[in-house]
């Protein structure tokens, strides 16, 4: 069990953070673990230690990156590919997490490497269960390979 282990949440709606970070929370999961950014340009910048977070242990990497699709300067599926193309964050485990139901992005999420795809439901109690789901499995259950 990983509870300490870094989640990087890529989500421009702040309504969306909060609950988020509140499902989050009740899961156990403490907020210092949790590093937020509002669109894709600061996805990229945070995951390879470049502008506002130039002085971040590049190596200190997420455990896994939840990632919307919808968010402004580079779009989530735009990041996803970025991510898969560098061997740096090829293996990186990246779960689409979205209010997109549209079968084309879900195709084209797969396609670009994403590990998991969940739409977002709009009940609370249902995405307070989901994100505990995606907790217990990302940072408990799943192996990540190691980087060296």
């Amino acid at each position: 069990m990983d509870r300490a282990a870094k989640i990087l949440l890529v989500e421009d709606n702040p309504d969306e953070e909060e609950l988020a970070l509140f499902a989050f929370k009740k899961n156990g999961i403490d907020r210092k673990n949790i590093v937020v950014v509002r669109d894709g340009q600061e996805a990229v910048d945070y995951l390879y230690a470049q502008g506002d977070f130039k002085d971040r242990d590049i190596k200190d990497a997420p455990r896994v990156v939840f990632l919307d699709l919808n968010i402004p300067k580079i779009h989530g599926l735009e990041v996803l590919k970025l991510l898969r193309k560098d061997e740096r964050t090829a293996t990186l485990p990246v779960v689409i997490l979205t209010s997109s139901d549209e079968q084309s992005d879900i195709q084209e999420g797969y396609r670009s490497g994403a590990n998991s795809y969940i739409c977002k439901p709009f009940d609370f109690e249902k995405f307070v269960s989901n994100l505990k789901s995606m907790g217990d499995y990302w940072l408990d259950m799943n192996v990540a390979p190691n980087e060296d």
